[in-house]
């Protein structure tokens, strides 16, 4: 069997739906468990779904339970992420945001700024769906990202040297996204969103004490086809998206030269689904139907199953 390594990137609600629908499909079509990756990397949308696989939670339930409309699941999913904090921070703007922007302008403008929502809402979604565990960190190597505000540096929990949280909180403080949720205190850290940095973070598969066969990359805000009516913002984060990625990629094929890399994109008829807002509730379900739909067409192209099916180790279709 190939060793593999899971890269889960960020996209919002409708991203991590993506997430968990092409990863179902493709263990459907192969039967190999995200879970046996022998390394995973979530950012953001990405992290809590790696929260799912590495406690062996990603299944259908995950998404809808039984018995569910789609109307019933976007009002679960909007109570467990949209939870109000009162009170506003202006201080930690000013400090972390504002000021810092003059030096060094762009997304920095953002961290810290006022959100109506906090994090912890994502938190305790963790804890619901995955139990105990949730306030323990996976046995397997798993790495989830997020950005210190106050340090200006990006954290990789789960790495050496990285600060000791639970996959609960990990998943929050990367999912902390900017103007819409207030950044995440851990231990008197204020973390934001690990998307801030880089809506994938590949090189830190680079931390893997060996080279791997397989590099599997789901890059929800990447795609490398726009889809018709996309809106300026939308391709302002896939450009910036694919950037990123295209830079991570270069180093680890400079390091790993004999690594394959596979990376899945949403295609135009699922961005559809999953757009113009990647936070909508009730794009959810329609963008985790419309990726099933779509991962059949992908899987069948050869140079995607020849990748699979020799890293996964089954001929199964």
């Amino acid at each position: 069997m190939s060793s593999i390594g899971l890269i889960l990137g960020g996209g919002g609600i409708t991203g991590a739906a993506y997430e968990m629908a092409a990863l179902l499909a493709i263990e459907m079509a192969t039967g190999w468990n995200p879970n046996d990756a022998e390394v995973v990397i979530g950012t953001s949308a990405g992290a809590y779904v790696t929260a799912l696989v590495r406690n062996q939670e990603l299944d259908l339930d995950s998404l809808v339970k039984p018995g569910e409309t789609r109307e019933d699941v976007a009002d679960r999913i909007a109570r467990h992420l949209f939870v109000k904090q009162p009170g506003v921070d202006l201080g930690s703007w000013m400090r972390n945001g504002l000021l810092r922007s003059v030096r060094h302008p762009g997304l920095t403008a953002l961290l810290g700024s006022p959100a109506p929502f906090t994090a912890a809402g994502m938190a305790e979604w963790v804890r619901s769906l995955v139990g105990p565990d949730a306030e323990s960190w996976p046995s397997r190597p798993t790495i989830i990202t997020a950005f210190d505000i106050r340090a200006g540096r990006r954290v990789a929990f789960g790495s050496e040297g990285a600060p000791d949280v639970s996959i609960a909180d990990a998943a929050a403080a990367s999912a902390a996204i900017p103007l819409v949720f207030r950044p995440y205190r851990i231990d008197g850290v204020e973390y934001a969103d690990g998307g801030v940095v880089s809506g994938t973070h590949a090189d830190l598969i680079l931390g893997s004490p060996h080279p791997l066969d397989l590099v599997l990359i789901l890059a929800p805000m990447a795609a490398d086809r726009e889809r018709d009516g996309a809106r300026m913002y939308e391709r302002i984060f896939d450009r910036v998206g694919r950037s990123a990625l295209s830079e991570e990629l270069t180093t680890v094929r400079r390091v790993w030269p004999d690594t394959e890399i596979l990376v899945m994109r949403p295609s135009p008829p699922v961005l559809a689904a999953m757009r113009p807002n990647p936070m909508d509730v009730k794009a959810a379900v329609p963008s985790f139907i419309r990726t099933l739909i779509q991962m059949r067409r992908t899987l069948a192209r050869d140079e995607v199953w020849r990748t699979l099916s020799l890293h996964l180790g089954t001929t199964r279709v």
